[in-house]
């Protein structure tokens, strides 16, 4: 087996046989990661599920205005959603039917949803016992792809990719995906942290959004708060437009006719990364560090702008020249998703006397704020990621299931493109890419 210095040292000397020049993508006009020159995504695709709005595009002249963001669902402002399911914990449950169906339920229909729901709740007999008790995982979102894909082979007919049957298959996997991201925790910690094992069944009367809370928590417990914050969470985080990295990997991977199983694989392994889903687990950390600099909550504005920036400046963090939490590639002037989620933070920072945390952190998202614009000269957007994390912080869930339960909203986007996809366009997905390599004449192992 090579060793690490042998691989190393042929690496190095292949620099010189694979470098491309930053030059030669605007010579032949490609578009590095599928993104403009002005920063706007190149289109690969039509759909009618979601639309992210950030900019107004004059598609005549290429100008670019920058416009308060939206989320619109089928059309529907996402913002209106959230307000008009106020007193209600399954706000996560409708937008699932409106993403998937196109059109809002009524009661009667939302209630048979809700119940096609819960009757999927349930994992197959020995599931938890035989793949995530007794081969428990250090990372998640790892085992959530292993669990994925092993519901393939409890599945009768798995490679049926007919459009109801990928429908029906993924509301399963939507339906089951809370308990086996909890299950895969109390694993995990049971065996690496040697804590106690916590396992409840899903209960079939609760929301997915009660369910989530219930199947962590030890004694089972929430408020109509803590209910309500989280179900908003899955709603603001079930879709965001086709051109998000998981979603369209998702489509890709579904372009070859694959089974759904593996698409949504696919897309977990998409949303690990922290520039996509675990984004939200940098501004946790990021914010443990501003907190230790601060030396506490009742620091002043002044130090909070020092602090912010000293992160711009690379010299604390991750040393990486980032304040993470800020700034999107569609949202310009603000998104709405942070919008939303800072007033229903409030209302529980409220109710568990958190007050001093949820102050400091509007602080500091008010200098950073400040200090961006004044090195970078523009004005950066606060995003869903600085507020999601604080949440998760309210509601006590574990920073290991951060990233999982953002899988647990998503995949109901994923599932809605996948679909629509293989009605409205059905063929392999195959970009080009563009030879820049010299051609080379074969020599002779003895002569080389």
């Amino acid at each position: 087996m090579f060793k690490g210095k042998y691989l190393a040292q042929f690496y190095g000397k292949s620099q010189n046989y694979t470098d491309i020049p930053n030059g030669l993508f605007k010579t032949y006009n490609v578009k590095k990661g599928l993104r403009n020159e002005d920063g706007t995504g190149v289109r690969v695709g039509l759909t009618r599920v979601s639309d992210v709005v950030g900019y107004d595009k004059n598609e005549e002249t290429g100008e670019v205005r920058a416009i308060p963001g939206r989320l619109y669902y089928r059309g529907y402002d996402v913002k209106e959603l959230v307000e008009g399911k106020w007193n209600s914990h399954f706000g996560y449950e409708e937008v699932c039917f409106l993403l998937l169906f196109g059109y809002l339920p009524k009661r009667s229909e939302l209630d048979a949803f809700c119940e096609l729901l819960r009757n999927f709740y349930q994992l197959p007999d020995e599931f938890v016992e035989m793949n995530l008790l007794r081969m428990p995982g250090k990372n998640l979102m790892n085992k959530l792809q292993d669990a994925v894909l092993t519901l393939y082979n409890y599945d009768e007919d798995p490679d049926n990719i007919d459009v109801f049957e990928t429908l029906v298959k993924g509301v399963n996997l939507v339906a089951k995906l809370p308990s086996i991201a909890c299950y895969a925790y109390q694993s995990k910690v049971h065996y690496y942290n040697r804590e106690s094992l916590v396992i409840h069944y899903a209960n079939p009367e609760y929301s997915i959004a009660e369910n989530f809370l219930s199947l962590l928590r030890r004694d089972q417990k929430f408020t109509d708060k803590e209910a309500r914050l989280l179900d908003t969470l899955l709603m603001l985080h079930a879709d965001h437009g086709g051109g998000n990295n998981s979603t369209f990997t998702n489509v890709v991977i579904a372009s070859t006719d694959t089974d759904i199983y593996s698409t949504m694989c696919g897309s977990i392994g998409s949303m690990k990364g922290p520039r996509h889903g675990g984004a939200n687990i940098k501004v946790a950390e990021m914010m443990d560090t501003v907190l230790t600099a601060a030396g506490g909550y009742s620091a002043n504005d002044a130090k909070l702008r020092e602090i912010a920036g000293l992160l711009l400046d690379g010299k604390l963090y991750d040393r990486k020249g980032l304040i993470y939490g800020f700034g999107h590639a569609v949202y310009t002037i603000s998104d709405p998703r942070a919008e939303m989620l800072r007033s229903w933070c409030e209302a529980v920072a409220q109710e568990k006397g958190k007050m001093t945390e949820f102050d400091f952190r509007l602080r500091f998202e008010q200098a950073a704020l400040e200090v961006m614009k004044e090195r970078k000269g523009v004005s950066i957007p606060t995003n869903v990621d600085y507020y999601s994390g604080f949440v998760y912080e309210l509601l006590q869930i574990p920073r290991d299931l951060y990233t999982p339960l953002f899988v647990c909203s998503r995949a109901i986007g994923w599932l809605a493109h996948n679909v629509e996809n293989k009605l409205y366009d059905g063929r392999i997905m195959r970009p080009a890419t563009k030879y820049v390599g010299e051609n080379m004449n074969y020599i002779r192992m003895e002569e080389r």
